[in-house]
């Protein structure tokens, strides 16, 4: 069975240039060709829902050059697919403070989100400047002066993810088994799926293998 909601921990870029004795910049840039696969793949499996762990709220931690490639790849990327959402049904959503991302990144998203808004096809989320501790903080603080009758829903609804299902799946490439700060509410019976391929090499095939795994477990959401 098809899961309705993957979520992905894009990890390895740096690695991937590092063995092809090549600047981290080129690792990221052929991990935006592994983003177009990946999103390829998901909308022809009939995934619905596909989020991607694009920009932490840790990732500013590394050197300037590199967070300026990283968001202008970001834009190219917008610009590049926008064509291609519209034609294929993909609606473009995002989770985590973009506010604090740079104008014309946070204006390009703001526009590719209006215009695909109405589509019904494979929602597409870009996890941009998210942390799930921050998020989980926030969410708290939207809360706190409140005194709700349903207090799980109402933090729920006041997480990032409101309205979209918890992942069915979490895939993270490159071999590192932990969760990084991702998706740690919204995981709580999520199925885990860790490989060795590093991101820039990932697509339809790396897919394909975790879903058959996927499909050969038993959730039973601690029910019994």
């Amino acid at each position: 069975m098809t899961p309705s909601h993957i979520a992905i921990i894009m990890d390895g870029n740096g690695r991937w240039a590092e063995k092809r004795s090549l600047p981290r910049v080129k690792g990221h840039a052929a991990g935006a060709e592994a983003v177009r696969r990946t999103v390829e793949a998901c909308r022809e499996m009939g995934v619905k829902w596909l989020t991607l762990y694009a920009f932490s709220t840790e990732n500013w931690k590394r050197s300037k050059t590199e967070i300026n490639f990283l968001f202008s790849l970001l834009g190219k990327f917008l610009e590049g697919e926008k064509a291609n959402m519209l034609k294929n049904g993909i609606r473009l959503n995002t989770i985590g403070d973009i506010s604090g991302m740079p104008d014309n990144i946070v204006k390009k998203i703001r526009a590719i989100q209006k215009a695909t808004a109405p589509l019904s096809g494979l929602t597409l989320t870009l996890a941009l400047n998210y942390g799930s501790r921050d998020e989980i903080i926030r969410a708290v603080k939207k809360i706190s002066s409140s005194k709700p009758a349903d207090t799980q829903k109402a933090f729920e609804d006041a997480l990032d993810t409101k309205g979209m299902p918890d992942p069915d799946i979490i895939i993270r490439s490159s071999g590192e088994m932990r969760l990084s700060n991702f998706l740690l509410y919204q995981a709580a019976y999520s199925e885990l799926y860790f490989t060795d391929t590093l991101w820039p090499d990932f697509g339809k095939k790396e897919i394909e293998k975790a879903l058959a795994s996927y499909a050969s477990r038993d959730r039973r959401f601690g029910g019994y």
